[in-house]
Order: C-alpha cells, then sequence, then structure tokens
C-alpha cells in the first residue's frame, strides 16, 4: 500500500491497466470524469461500496450513480426504456437516467429503493477503464460529503489525503459541473431531479414536457438521486448570493465577491474575483467548484457570489450555488 499521500496514476496504458486491477479487486479508485473528478468503485460489489461511504462519509439514504460503457451494459442493471432512444445523442456524456433497477444491483446503490441512476461518461480515461475492469462502476463525487466537487486531481487529494490511496489524473474536468439527472422510472412522465451540463431545453426538444422538482426531501429519508439535499457542494466558508447584473448591497470586512465576468467603473472594499473573462456561463461554471476551493483556504469571512441568469446552464449553476448557500 501506499504511504500517507495518494498516488497520481497517469493516462498510461500501464496505469490505466493497474486502475483498473485495483477496482476489480474491490479498492476504490479517483477517477475524471467529464463533470467532476469521481471515487469509483465495482458497483456489484457491496463491500467495495461500503468504502465509498466509508471515505467519504457518506450516508447510506444518499444513492450512487452507477457508470457503464454503452446502452448494452445498462440493460443489465437497469429495464430500458425507449425513450432513451430519444436522448441516445445526449451519450456518451453528463446525462444521468433513473430508470427500474434489476435485482443485481445492491441495495447500498440505490439506497434500497427499486430504481438506479446510470450514466454513460465521455471521458476518455474513465471509458478506458470500464472497458478494462469491464464492470459497472458506481463514482460519486471524491470529496468528503457535503463539500466542494473536485474538478482537479490534486482537490481529490488536498480533501481525501490518504483516505484515497489511488488517484488517475486526467487534468481539469472540461464541465466543472455534476450531470444532468432526470428520471425515467414512471411511464407516464419525466422529471428533472438535478439540472446540469445537458440543459432542460435541450431535453424538452427531445422528450417534451418535463416537470421540474424543486420540492427538498427530508435529509432524513432515502433521496431519489444524488445532489438533491437542501446543502450540498458548500465551502466552509459562508457563501451569500447576489442577483445577477446587481451588487451585493453590504459586504463583511475580509470577504470575497466572486463575479460571473469582468466589471467595470466600481470600487468595493472586498478582493474580487471573476467566473469567467468573457461572460461566458460555459466557462463560469467550469472555473466555479476550482475557485470556491481556492477562496476557502484564504481565510475569508464570507463570499458573496454572483447568480446567473436561470436559463440553459444558468440554471445548473444556480442549483449548485443555492445548496453552497443553504444553513
Amino acid at each position: 500500500m501506499p504511504s500517507s499521500l495518494p498516488s497520481f496514476l497517469t493516462a498510461t496504458k500501464g496505469d490505466l491497466q493497474k486502475a483498473a486491477q485495483l477496482l476489480a479487486e474491490g479498492e476504490c479508485v479517483a477517477l475524471p470524469t467529464e463533470t467532476v473528478y469521481g471515487l469509483a468503485a465495482d458497483a456489484l460489489n457491496p463491500s467495495a461500496l461500503k468504502k465509498v461511504f466509508t471515505i467519504k462519509g457518506r450516508p447510506l439514504i444518499d444513492p450512487l450513480i452507477v457508470h457503464v460503457l454503452d446502452i448494452e451494459a445498462l440493460k443489465k442493471i437497469a429495464e430500458y426504456d425507449s425513450r432513451l432512444e430519444k436522448i441516445s445523442c445526449f451519450w456518451p456524456g453528463p446525462l444521468t437516467v433513473v430508470l427500474r433497477r434489476k435485482s443485481c444491483v445492491p441495495d447500498l446503490v440505490t439506497a434500497s429503493q427499486e430504481t438506479v441512476a446510470v450514466r454513460v461518461p465521455a471521458h476518455p480515461l474513465f471509458r478506458e477503464i470500464l472497458s478494462l475492469v469491464n464492470r459497472p462502476l458506481a463514482a460519486p463525487s471524491a470529496n468528503p460529503f457535503g463539500y466542494v466537487s473536485p474538478t482537479r486531481a490534486q482537490h481529490v487529494r488536498d480533501s481525501l489525503s490518504e483516505r484515497c490511496p489511488w488517484i488517475v489524473d486526467g487534468g481539469p474536468c472540461r464541465h466543472g459541473l455534476e450531470s444532468t439527472i432526470i428520471d425515467l422510472s414512471s411511464p407516464h412522465k419525466v422529471r428533472l431531479l438535478r439540472p446540469g451540463p445537458i440543459t432542460l431545453e435541450s431535453l424538452r426538444e427531445k422528450l417534451g414536457e418535463i416537470e421540474v422538482v424543486t420540492k427538498v426531501a427530508p435529509a432524513q429519508d432515502a433521496q431519489v438521486a444524488p445532489g438533491m439535499l437542501e446543502r450540498h457542494y458548500s465551502p466552509t466558508t459562508r457563501v451569500e448570493l447576489f442577483a445577477h447584473g446587481a451588487m451585493p448591497a453590504s459586504t463583511e470586512k475580509n470577504s470575497a465577491i466572486l463575479f460571473l465576468s469582468r466589471r467595470k467603473d466600481f470600487s468595493l472594499t472586498a478582493e474580487i474575483f471573476y467566473l469567467s473573462e468573457n461572460n461566458s456561463i460555459t466557462e463560469a461554471a467550469a472555473n466555479l467548484f476550482d475557485l470556491l476551493r481556492k477562496l476557502d483556504t484564504r481565510g475569508f469571512a464570507k463570499i458573496y457570489v454572483e447568480r446567473a441568469e436561470s436559463a440553459e446552464l444558468g440554471l445548473a449553476y444556480n442549483d449548485r450555488l443555492t445548496r453552497a448557500a443553504a444553513r
């Protein structure tokens, strides 16, 4: 076993084979996805899954997303739904679908519910490891439960340290926000459980009417999907939000202000930071968790963050910020 600091594995064939071997042996390995880094384990191995919950400090009421290589692999763990054909254009990619589970899926994955969340990831390293291990992989974000999700390998090392001995370094994640989650477990309706990089507008073009779930289930109850608790993605430093295009009403001393893009002709005493240089919500979303983590180490009294317009990717961006700011 490695010593106190985790070992970074690279994109070389030998390192990817090592990661696959560790996963096949029931170990946990942090892997890059196109959204955030995931703490991967064999999704059909209860002993390996227990390690995921222990490493993260994750409550058993919060289900895991199962990652598979393709639709054929999905059919082995979930009941196929013909509506998947309408959204197959989004796979591989940052879309998770909740379906009726098959009996081979352990209760630990589903929080003992009759549904399972499934995703076909796009990141080439994750896909290569899926192919090598030839097993579905559960992979929640590779961070302590409730904290800001990791978008770089160093984030995993910083927050999990020796609890996660192996990390495959695939560079910064492309999207920086977790996958979109929709629920197809009912034949009569489609529900958006968590907004993400695949936008609600894009999904409605393919599926028609979609119910947007806004009601938060009690924290002690089993959740339908991950990322639905009222407080989540939270830095230690308090976060306060202000309206898109506006300014904070007031600021505490020793605070940071995080704007979506550069502003001109204003004077504030707080330290100022920007998520995008060219007013791009895509760039801002990709940078959000990385910058929140950096600011969380600076000892600020509070971090003020600008909301986006609640459309397209802005819906997911605002969702993460609302949960990060909840107390």
